[in-house]
């Protein structure tokens, strides 16, 4: 059988090492040997001997359902084999985390990560009244990190001089030193007359980087089309 289909951009090599790597834009592999952790419905394929298991919502379990207004549960993956995780056909990107790292993500971004990372939540100071509830996941530790991102994601720098305002639907995280506030960006009055919706923003100052998604759409917005 001939075609394009088969050829070698698209077909699936045996890995080299254990861990994560890019299988392609849109699907992240993952050699397992031993543990590691991925959001629920997230694996599209495996082969070898591995186990699944539903994490629970106790310590090292769900991502707190509060962060997305959804939850985000997680499955543990043991064993010895390979496993391939994507999710909405969403573009993946893959963080290596090093001691004294400390990445905060959204956890809709949150694809797999090694078993070796820490996280914990935390409610995004200042920004508990907003629509999207913004209660991120802090990673921390040594290992890496598979993320998902609808679009090509946007990175920007901030610095003291120049803080940087995110729309709260759209900010996928933001590196350690980096504080975070509510701005308003126009009135009640100007709403009501028909202003652009975009009232509030969450506003970062430091120095780091923010990491944004060229999307608003949240899945209750995405339901209604």
């Amino acid at each position: 059988m001939k075609s394009d289909l088969f050829s070698s951009d698209h077909m699936a090599q045996p890995a080299l090492a254990p861990g994560m790597t890019l299988q392609n834009a849109k699907s992240i592999k993952y050699a397992v040997n031993g543990e590691m952790l991925a959001r629920q419905g997230a694996m599209i394929a495996y082969r070898g001997d591995l186990q699944f298991e539903r994490k629970g919502q106790g310590v090292g379990g769900m991502l707190k359902r509060a962060m997305t207004g959804e939850g985000l549960p997680l499955m543990a993956v043991r064993g010895q084999g390979e496993a391939w995780f994507a999710h909405e056909a969403q573009n993946c990107f893959i963080v290596d985390v090093e001691p004294g790292d400390v990445l905060t993500v959204n956890g809709r971004n949150v694809l797999c990560f090694d078993a070796t990372l820490s996280y914990d939540i935390k409610t995004v100071k200042g920004a508990g009244m907003t629509g999207g509830g913004l209660f991120n996941s802090v990673f921390t530790g040594a290992g890496r990190l598979g993320l998902v991102c609808d679009g090509n994601p946007l990175v920007i720098p901030v610095s003291p001089q120049q803080p940087v305002y995110v729309d709260t639907d759209a900010v996928v995280g933001w590196t350690a030193d980096l504080s975070t506030s509510l701005h308003r960006s126009q009135s009640i009055g100007s709403m009501i007359r028909g202003g652009s919706g975009e009232a509030v923003q969450l506003m970062l100052q430091g120095e780091g980087h923010v990491i944004v998604r060229p999307s608003e759409v949240t899945p209750q917005k995405a339901q209604q089309h």
